[in-house]
């Protein structure tokens, strides 16, 4: 099936020959006379590689048959990463390459959203926030706090982390998987 490139929006799948792409950002450019263009900025699915894609106002690209799958990550082996279907136990393995920076918020049992197309694992979306123990911090210092202080910590999946001077090893904290950063304490 066909899709019209002004129907494509941020996290549209669409395929060109063998390579599926995620739309990333969309912008419309119109010019005084003709035609608009379509600005793009893709990434290939498979290889990770990000590149900007132009396109004539009305072009038509093949829409990617993608659906989304509730996985569990179950464990790193080597630089692959293994996803299980609770429900049909099919399992998926995703490269570093191709997660890249969300490969450092996995921990085990972790419940994500795998993007599969074509009997493969594609992508990976991880909710917005996610909780950790502090497994290692420096001691909470007194004095000169008159603004937000922030001190180094070592989260148990070994994320390294900027908390709030009042945390203490143990606690759990809450994370935005988005910017990597502390949002708020989790109390038991």
């Amino acid at each position: 099936m066909a899709l019209n490139v002004n129907d494509l929006r941020n996290g549209t799948f669409f395929k060109e020959g063998s390579n599926i792409f995620l739309v990333l950002t969309y912008e419309h450019i119109k010019t005084g006379r003709g035609s608009g263009n379509i600005k793009l900025k893709v990434r290939n699915v498979r290889s990770g590689a990000v590149v900007e894609k132009s396109f004539i106002t009305g072009a038509r690209v093949e829409d990617a048959a993608v659906e989304k799958k509730k996985t569990q990550f179950l464990y790193k082996d080597g630089d692959s990463f293994n996803f299980m279907d609770p429900s049909s136990f099919e399992q998926f393995s995703l490269s570093d390459n191709i997660l890249g920076d969300q490969a450092k918020y996995l921990k085990d049992g972790l419940d994500v959203i795998l993007i599969v197309g074509e009997g493969e694992a594609l992508g990976m979306e991880l909710p917005l926030s996610l909780v950790y123990t502090i497994a290692e911090t420096g001691p909470g210092e007194r004095g000169n706090t008159v603004s937000n202080v922030y001190k180094e910590a070592t989260l148990d999946n070994g994320l390294s982390v900027k908390v709030p001077m009042f945390i203490k090893v143990g606690e759990k904290v809450k994370i935005d998987t988005r910017t990597g950063e502390y949002v708020e304490r989790v109390k038991n």
